[in-house]
């Protein structure tokens, strides 16, 4: 039987609009294939042949939940198929009580599993359904990241939502003091740390030593093959190489990026900078950066069609 990964069961579910443990099933009754899966689903009444079904859920939201006294964040992506549903109350109202409960859980799928956090006779993938009924389209719980206060850790984990739910980030930085946690300058820093991260796409570690030889070692096979270098000479070409790695390393560290509200100093400087005002040592310790839709493949559509379509709905 072949494998049957998450890959796989999600697309399905994004194709289909059918629930993830309905999917793994179809799926593991045609041997992993998705056109089958899709017509099994179909068979078993589970899946519609409608225009519902089938679309993409591209659109939606980015957001954020952070218990009180920041020890434990949440940064979540859920998805519909227009930016009609994402502006609807009770869709944001959804993804902010699913971004709470999934303070209690480790991934999307044991998630799904759990009672809703607001109505606990259903569960969370149970829900999801009755909503994408109530809504008219597919919506699909996607993705989310905890982050978590390590036991005997000090610091304070903090998010940023940006371009009105498109663009969301999670961070967590550590110090060695509890005073200084509950300090505002501290939140502050944390907060200026997570919108350093959304105004920087590139940015992908905390700092260069960070990153792993086989990241650093690719990005010097492709500055050797590079067309302008072709007819130096082997010296001179490992030199040139040389300065424009440590350039391209540096744009994938945050640490090593012009502080976006100081030019003069990078965010390096500004950690310091504050560490020595809080009389604290302060680190960043990690960040993840979600963008809307990032990953899936849209389907082009017809706008006037689009407004047709929900002007019918109504």
């Amino acid at each position: 039987m072949a494998e049957i990964s998450a890959k796989l069961v999600q697309e399905l579910r994004q194709t289909t609009g059918a629930g993830m443990m309905d999917c793994k099933k179809a799926l593991k009754e045609t041997d992993g294939d998705i056109q089958k899966a899709i017509e099994w689903l179909r068979q078993k009444g589970i899946a519609k042949a409608d225009k519902g079904a089938g679309r993409i859920a591209a659109e939606g939201l980015v957001d954020t939940y952070i218990q009180p006294g920041g020890e434990v964040g949440v940064l979540i992506e859920v998805n519909c198929q227009t930016d009609f549903v994402a502006r609807n109350e009770a869709f944001k109202a959804l993804v902010q009580n699913l971004a709470k409960q999934a303070t209690t859980a480790e991934n999307v799928e044991a998630m799904l599993a759990q009672p809703y956090i607001e109505d606990e006779s259903v569960n969370v993938e149970d829900f999801i359904k009755q909503m994408s009924g109530q809504l008219g389209e597919n919506i699909q719980l996607r993705r989310f990241a905890k982050y978590a206060l390590s036991t005997g850790t000090k610091g304070i984990v903090d998010s940023y939502i940006h371009t009105g739910g498109r663009v969301g980030v999670l961070v967590e930085l550590n110090n060695q003091n509890d005073s200084v946690s509950d300090r505002s300058e501290f939140q502050t820093l944390t907060r200026s740390v997570a919108m350093q991260v959304a105004a920087c796409p590139n940015v992908e570690y905390v700092n260069v030593d960070e990153i792993p030889a086989e990241v650093a070692q690719k990005e010097k096979d492709i500055e050797m093959g590079r067309d302008d270098l072709a007819n130096k000479p082997q010296n001179i070409k490992e030199k040139i190489v040389q300065g424009r790695i440590e350039k391209r390393l540096q744009e994938m560290s945050l640490l090593d990026q012009p502080y976006i509200r100081d030019q003069s100093i990078t965010v390096e400087e500004l950690i310091k900078q504050n560490a020595s005002k809080l009389g604290d040592s302060v680190q960043v310790r990690r960040f993840i950066r979600y963008i809307l839709g990032e990953g899936i493949e849209k389907q082009e559509s017809n706008f006037a069609e689009e407004v047709a379509a929900q002007m019918g709905s109504k």
